[in-house]
C-alpha cells in the first residue's frame, strides 16, 4: 500500500503520526515482554512448577496481543502484506463506507424533527441580536457586506446592465401607451382641484417675469406700426400693452374664479378626456414619446443612469465615513437591539428560520447527504486509509495493549482453573 511521505503531511497529521508510532512501539513492547516472560517461564517451570502460572499468563498475553494486532491492522491493510480475505477493510470498502455514512447522516441527522427540535432549543434571534448590538460587530458586518457589494458591482458587465435597463425601460415604460394613463391621472387631478397650486405658481412666475422684464415690451407692437406714426404714440402703445398684460395677470392672481382660470380648467378637462379616448391625441403623444425616447437616446439614458448610480454606490460603499455606510451600521445596530429585546420578534424570526431549515432539509436531505458519499468516492483508497488511521490509529493501539493484558489475565485464569480441577 502506497503511503504519503511524512513531510507531505500537515502539521496536525505529523503530530498524529508521531503519537501513532509511539503507541505502536508501546503495544509491540508489551508483546515482546510477554514473549520474553514466556520463554523464561517455559524453561524454568520444569524445575519450579509455579512458573507455569506465569507461562500461561504470558502465553495468553501473546495470543491476545497478536489477535488484536491482526484485527487492528486488518482495518487498514493486509497483515504482513498477505491478501487474507476480509482484511484491508477500509481501502477495499471505501465507497460502501461512504454510502453508509451518508445514509446514517441522512437518516439520523437530516430529519425534520431533529432539526426543528435543535433550532427550537437555540435562541438564534436573541443571540444574533445581542452580537449585532455591539458597535464593533455591526461595523464589521457592514464592512463585509459593503465589500461583497463592491465585488458584485465591479464584476457586473456595464454593457449587459445598461442593455437590461434599456430593455426593462422599453418594455415597462415605453411600450405601453402613455395617453390613457396620463389622461386618467390628469382627470383625477382636475376633479380634485389639485392643479390649482400649479396654476397659481405659473401665474405668479409670469407676474414676476413681467415685473423684471419691462424692456422686453419696447417695440413689441410699435415696430409693426407704419413709420409715419409719431414715436410718442409708439411708446404709448408699448406702455399700454405692458400695463394691460400686468393688469390681466394681477386680475388672474386675485380672482380664483377668473375666466382665464375657468378656460384653463376646461382645457385641462378636454385634454384629459382626449388623452384617454381620442385616437389622434393619443397617437400624437406616442409620436412625441418615440421621438424623445428613441433607441439611441434610451440607451444613452440607461448608460448615464447606470454609470452614475454605480459610481455613487462604489464611492459610498468604499468610504467608511460615508452616509450610506453609517446608515447601514445604524440599521444593523437597531436590528440587533430589536432582536435582543423584542420577544415577539424573536419568536417570529426563530420560527421562520426553523420552517426554512425544515423545508430545505426535507427537500434536499438526500442531496446534502450525497456530498459525503460523492466526496468519499473521489478519495484515493490508500490515502483515505492512511488519514483515517492517523485520526483513530493511536486509540486503536490501546486495543492491542488491552488485548495483551486481558489475554494474560485470561490465560492465567484458565490455567489456574484447569490446574485446580484437573491437577
Amino acid at each position: 500500500m502506497a503511503r504519503l511521505p511524512f513531510a507531505s503531511l500537515s502539521a496536525a497529521d505529523q503530530q498524529r503520526a508521531r503519537g501513532l508510532r509511539a503507541m505502536k512501539a508501546v503495544a509491540l513492547g508489551a508483546l515482546l515482554c510477554m514473549a520474553i516472560v514466556f520463554v523464561i517461564a517455559f524453561i524454568l517451570e520444569q524445575d519450579v512448577p509455579t512458573w507455569g502460572y506465569l507461562r500461561a499468563a504470558a502465553e495468553g498475553g501473546m495470543v491476545g496481543a497478536l489477535a488484536d494486532w491482526f484485527a487492528v491492522t486488518a482495518l487498514f491493510r493486509h497483515p504482513l502484506g498477505i491478501p487474507i480475505p476480509h482484511t484491508a477493510i477500509i481501502p477495499r470498502r471505501k465507497d460502501e463506507i461512504g454510502r453508509t455514512l451518508g445514509e446514517f447522516v441522512e437518516t439520523n441527522f437530516l430529519e425534520a424533527e431533529v432539526v426543528r427540535q435543535k433550532l427550537d432549543s437555540t435562541a438564534i434571534a436573541r443571540t444574533a441580536g445581542t452580537w449585532l448590538q455591539d458597535p464593533e460587530h455591526a461595523e464589521k458586518v457592514a464592512a463585509e457586506a459593503s465589500t461583497m457589494a463592491v465585488g458584485v458591482l465591479t464584476a457586473l458587465s456595464d454593457d449587459e446592465v445598461q442593455e437590461l435597463i434599456s430593455d426593462l425601460a422599453h418594455e415597462h415604460l415605453l411600450s405601453p401607451a402613455w395617453g390613457p394613463s396620463i389622461g386618467g391621472w390628469l382627470a383625477r387631478v382636475v376633479d380634485a382641484d389639485a392643479h390649482r397650486g400649479a396654476v397659481d405658481l405659473g401665474v405668479d412666475s409670469i407676474a414676476r417675469w413681467l415685473e423684471a422684464n419691462r424692456e422686453s415690451f419696447d417695440g413689441l407692437v410699435s415696430r409693426r406700426l407704419p413709420s409715419w406714426v409719431p414715436s410718442v404714440a409708439m411708446r404709448l402703445v408699448d406702455d399700454t400693452v405692458y400695463h394691460e398684460a400686468t393688469k390681466f395677470v394681477a386680475a388672474v392672481q386675485r380672482d380664483p374664479d377668473h375666466p382665464a382660470r375657468r378656460a384653463l380648467d376646461g382645457y385641462l378637462g378636454r385634454l384629459a378626456e382626449n388623452l384617454q379616448h381620442d385616437g389622434e391625441t393619443i397617437a400624437r403623444l406616442e409620436s412625441a414619446k418615440s421621438t424623445v425616447f428613441d433607441s439611441p437616446r434610451l440607451r444613452t439614458l440607461a448608460a448615464d443612469a447606470w454609470n452614475t448610480a454605480k459610481a455613487g454606490l462604489l464611492r459610498s460603499l468604499e468610504d467608511e465615513q460615508s452616509g450610506l455606510r453609517r446608515r447601514i451600521t445604524a440599521a444593523l445596530r437597531d436590528l440587533g437591539e430589536r432582536l435582543a429585546t423584542d420577544a415577539a420578534l424573536q419568536a417570529r424570526v426563530d420560527g421562520r428560520i426553523a420552517d426554512a431549515a425544515v423545508f430545505l432539509v426535507g427537500r434536499y436531505r438526500h442531496d446534502i447527504a450525497s456530498i459525503i458519499t460523492d466526496t468519499v468516492e473521489r478519495w484515493d483508497a490508500d490515502e483515505t486509509s492512511q488519514k483515517i488511521e492517523l485520526m483513530v490509529g493511536r486509540d486503536l493501539q490501546y486495543i492491542r495493549l488491552n488485548g495483551t493484558i486481558v489475554g494474560a489475565l485470561a490465560g492465567l485464569a484458565i490455567f489456574t482453573v484447569a490446574h485446580a480441577l484437573l491437577g
